[in-house]
């Protein structure tokens, strides 16, 4: 065991434990410390680093541990994909069948209201549809359609499956695609499918998670030290959702296919670092861990094929909610980037800074930023996130972050 050691910000001073991990290399950045950073490499057997650092708490004074959940941000995206696909395996769904078959009613985009949208679109975001109307804001009781009616929630200038857009909505629409076609409440699907049979303790919006978890959870602050979400304080939370305009959080009212934006499916997952590297592992072994199929190999080369690549005209490549940054969207496939596939001009989306190709997900949320990233050629992957950091594209050989370099390259 080694003690890790960092200046945070605000002057507070924590330590956190390391298991088996190697002496701490002295970091050359200038960024300000994050309040909290962990991150694990791995490869196909197991963990070969493991280091965490800062304060899961401020207020609490507790240490951060590889074993402390966290708001994932968008790599809940990537996670929701894995149940998608074992539902494609299972006959339920189809990634290109017209999705309003199975929604029962019609999702298109009103400039080009004969063009079928379809799984695999909303999953690559290459739907046609925008973040303009919203898609995290549906109430208990409330229905997606109150936002996908919205004429500006669609890219009016292009049809659907011509453009990438990085767009949050896409997935609330896939939660509610994987409810109609089971008839079961996207949080628990996703426990039976996913996090069960690879015996993770992640959750999502808290939903389903143990008592344990609850009281590891990961505040996450902002670049200037406040706390911005999760601040359980060892308690679930009244309402996994949002409430509804009265204040209610009946769930009893959901209905399949309604409202997808529930649980959060686009951000929501509360998961530890060491259960982000168990998933990492699974894409590594072809969709098996430590024995077991969790996808077949088939299924894994669907899901980690790009869809999109950038041409120069054909896509967004930034994040349009977050407009200091972005720029490193230069490869998609289904929920799952693809990097150092750029021209290092434009698109400039070498996180690594070694041209190496790797594929998995960032995410980036109330100050958290976070990563998960295999090397599939070298067998190898890192897992990381930090906390009360700024969301921007400081970094020095990419358009992502200083600190997702450093959390990619390690400290």
């Amino acid at each position: 065991m080694r003690i890790l050691c960092t200046v945070l910000m605000l002057s507070l001073m924590a330590c956190a434990t390391a298991p088996h991990s190697p002496p701490p290399v002295a970091s050359t950045t200038t960024f300000a410390e994050p309040v909290a950073r962990t991150r694990i490499a791995f490869d196909r057997n197991g963990f070969t680093d493991v280091r965490a650092e800062g304060l899961a708490d401020v207020k609490a004074g507790r240490t951060l541990t590889i074993d402390d959940p966290v708001r994932i941000a968008s790599i809940s995206k990537l996670v929701v994909a894995i149940g998608v696909m074992r539902l494609v395996e299972q006959g339920k769904l189809d990634l290109d069948a017209d999705v309003s078959n199975t929604l029962g009613w019609s999702l298109r985009n009103p400039a080009f209201p004969d063009a079928p949208i379809t799984l695999r679109m909303l999953l690559s975001h290459t739907s046609s549809l925008t973040d303009l109307a919203g898609y995290w804001n549906v109430p208990v009781g409330g229905d997606i359609r109150d936002i996908t009616n919205k004429a500006y929630a669609w890219d009016a200038a292009r049809p659907p499956g011509q453009y990438f857009r990085y767009t949050n909505l896409n997935f609330p629409l896939v939660a509610q695609l994987m409810e109609r076609a089971t008839d079961e409440r996207f949080d628990h699907l996703m426990r039976r499918l996913v996090l069960e049979p690879m015996k993770l303790d992640a959750c999502f919006n808290w939903s389903g998670c143990s008592d344990a978890a609850i009281n590891r959870a990961v505040v996450l602050y902002d670049a200037k030290g406040q706390a911005q979400k999760d601040d359980l304080k060892g308690a679930r939370p009244d309402c996994p959702a949002i409430a509804a305009s009265d204040g209610s959080c009946d769930l009893s009212t959901w209905r399949a296919g309604q409202n997808g934006a529930l649980f959060s499916p686009q951000g929501g997952l509360r998961i530890s670092v060491r259960d982000l590297a168990t998933v990492g592992r699974l894409l590594l072994n072809d969709g098996a861990l430590d024995g077991v199929r969790i996808l077949s190999p088939a299924s894994m080369r669907v899901l980690t094929t790009p869809v999109w690549r950038f041409d120069g005209s054909n896509g967004a490549i930034g994040e349009e909610d977050e407009p200091s940054r972005g720029g490193f969207f230069c490869s998609y496939g289904l929920a799952m980037q693809h990097l150092a596939q750029g021209d290092g001009k434009r698109c400039r989306d070498d996180l690594f800074g070694d041209g190496r190709p790797r594929m998995g997900h960032s995410g980036n949320a109330y100050g958290l930023l976070s990563g998960l990233w295999i090397d599939k050629q070298a067998g190898t992957g890192v897992a990381y996130f930090a906390t009360g950091v700024p969301n921007d594209s400081s970094g020095t050989h990419s358009a992502f972050s200083r600190v997702e370099e450093v959390g990619a390259a390690g400290w």
